[in-house]
């Protein structure tokens, strides 16, 4: 009698993630959080920590005043940014990209306050106080080009399509623009921290959630890693002033994957996305210290500050490596003009290990 054996092999897939340590000024806001945890283990950690800091709750009309603070121009303090903008010089008031800070209401060539997460996607609908008058959530937006949006889900762009970095239709949803999506991710994950199931990131994306412990999908968790926090960018001045309880218009608690993406890799998976707290270890006089200027740009040259010898790589946003130099103290401009107007993303090499910044071409 011939015996046929089935032998069943288990593959087991670890993986490693880097150790995660906040930096100094974070220490005490993170006190309670176990960052040798995973999953949904440190998720839930992050939830009880955004909802224990959120100690003040501004009113929707609050948010006139606070955004005039948080979102100003780098470039003009007389303006602020506005979310899904990406041009001030084409003639087209609704793609305009900065706007003065006191030209807001309802009219055209007004900036309204745009629920990224949309109220009406809300379960139930988010209304204009608590969650519908969250700060780390309403962003300037263009009047028009914010009822352009109205309650679109997003979804991800055709390859091709807004080859110039534009938001806009797509796919029977809203591409927020190159610039903006890494910024729409992450606001979206801290509303699913602070909001639970009234705000879950499966009823305002198109996308899978097939791959994550919970409703976190695919498409938010790729923009995150696509397009990384910009230092010391709107993203960190929007987050230090709600973090600070002394100011006036401050809710007190801050956006985690603001501070660091790559807790949404630990949590959900996914694309590695930017960790900023990779070189904690290194003390303070061996971290590299770079700056990047003008940034966004419409010229044809940057240049490069660094305590370090390092190596830039500029890569374009579908990850294709386009630019490599090295940067010294003698050494520190990089020709651009052969880039066209867009984001890109330059990797920077050096002894103590690897940052990521964004560069913004007009």
């Amino acid at each position: 009698m011939k015996h046929i054996y089935f032998i069943f092999l288990t593959f087991v897939t670890s993986i490693v993630f880097a150790q995660l340590t906040p930096p100094a000024e974070l220490t005490s806001y993170y006190t309670a959080v176990d960052f040798t945890s995973t999953g949904i283990s440190l998720k839930n950690d992050l939830i009880e920590v955004t909802e224990d800091k959120h100690t003040n709750y501004l009113s929707y009309g609050d948010i006139w005043d606070a955004s005039r603070i948080t979102d100003i121009d780098p470039d003009n303090s007389n303006n602020v940014l506005l979310l899904y903008g990406y041009n001030d010089t084409d003639g087209n008031v609704t793609s305009d990209r900065t706007r003065s800070k006191y030209d807001n209401g309802g009219s055209v060539g007004d900036w309204n306050r745009e629920h990224v997460y949309p109220k009406s996607l809300g379960n139930p609908n988010l209304g204009t106080d608590g969650p519908g008058a969250d700060a780390q959530m309403l962003r300037p937006s263009d009047v028009q080009r914010n009822g352009n949006r109205g309650n679109l889900l997003f979804a991800d762009k055709n390859s091709g399509q807004f080859s110039n970095g534009e938001s806009g239709s797509t796919n029977g949803g809203w591409y927020p623009g190159d610039e903006w999506k890494g910024d729409c991710a992450r606001i979206i994950m801290y509303m699913y921290l602070r909001y639970g199931d009234r705000c879950l990131p499966s009823n305002v994306g198109y996308g899978s959630s097939n791959a994550t412990p919970d409703d976190m999908i695919d498409l938010f968790l790729q923009w995150n890693a696509e397009d990384p926090v910009v230092e010391g960018g709107l993203e960190d001045v929007r987050n230090t002033y709600h973090g600070n309880t002394s100011n006036t218009y401050a809710q007190g608690n801050r956006n985690p994957f603001i501070d660091n993406p790559y807790l949404a890799t630990v949590i959900w998976g996914g694309p590695e996305a930017q960790n900023r707290w990779s070189s904690l270890s290194v003390s303070d006089t061996q971290k590299d210290i770079v700056k990047i200027f003008p940034n966004p740009t419409s010229g044809n040259e940057i240049t490069i500050l660094s305590n370090q010898v390092i190596t830039a790589e500029i890569y374009n946003i579908l990850g294709k490596k386009i630019k490599v130099q090295s940067i010294t103290p003698n050494q520190s401009k990089i020709n651009i003009s052969g880039l066209t107007k867009g984001v890109y993303l330059i990797k920077l090499n050096s002894e103590n290990g690897i940052q990521t910044k964004r560069l913004i071409k007009h």
